[in-house]
């Protein structure tokens, strides 16, 4: 009766269109991921898209709801944030993690050229089953080499996990990335993370074809304590 149940849950989702990341044991639980977003700081999907593998064609239709274990919730909310320079060019590093989405000039943290990242602490191991991230969202420009990884080692030198990787010619000496590059809007990118564990989340870019520079306005770890 429960792999019936199970086998009910997923054909459900899967004609109703739905993303999900889940397991048998969270198959009966599971609710739509309720995150608020910012107000779109412009209107419409680009013109004259690319012709580039590489490149996920934007949507004017909203993203689809994403399904998640019951309980989940933002475990990055006011947690602690480093980076990779000690001094960023403009912005703390508090920003990324103050529940702030809305795009301004003061709402953001920025790190210089070539391949930056950030990390954040979330205390302790946990389930993560979706990351958001919100570059800079002003323009649908495109961030080069996002990388998203998780560990226990909070120098990321062992047991590291890759999550996200849109590097697609190693330019940021990671690895190769198989993830497609996207244009930056209000929704921000969901990184289906399918209950990966860990207390480290590290997020890597190198600029935009909008800057340089390495803009970072929100992150959302969404997930359970172990």
């Amino acid at each position: 009766m429960k792999k019936l149940t199970l086998s009910i849950a997923i054909a459900l989702v899967a004609s109703l269109g739905i993303s999900s990341t889940f397991n048998a044991s969270a198959a009966e639980e599971l609710e739509k991921l309720n995150v608020k977003l910012p107000i779109p700081a412009f209107m419409g999907t680009p013109t004259d898209v690319p012709d580039d593998e590489h490149l996920e064609k934007p949507s004017d239709k909203p993203r689809p709801a994403f399904m998640v274990p019951k309980g989940c919730t933002n475990l990055a909310l006011k947690k602690k944030v480093t980076g990779s320079v000690e001094t960023p060019n403009n912005g703390t590093y508090e920003l990324p993690t103050d529940g702030n989405k809305e795009f301004s000039d003061d709402s953001y943290v920025e790190l210089p050229r070539k391949t930056q990242w950030i990390q954040i602490d979330l205390g302790e191991p946990v389930k993560m089953y979706a990351i958001l991230v919100w570059h800079a969202h002003n323009t649908p420009h495109i961030y080069r080499d996002v990388i998203v990884q998780v560990s226990d080692d909070p120098q990321f030198e062992k047991e590291v996990k890759t999550v996200y990787n849109n590097d697609y010619d190693n330019s940021s000496l990671l690895g190769v990335g198989k993830d497609l590059e996207y244009y930056e809007s209000h929704e921000g990118r969901l990184v289906d993370t399918k209950g990966v564990e860990g207390r480290y989340v590290r997020l890597y870019s190198r600029g935009s074809t909008y800057s340089s520079m390495n803009r970072y306005t929100e992150v959302e770890v969404w997930g359970l304590k172990k």
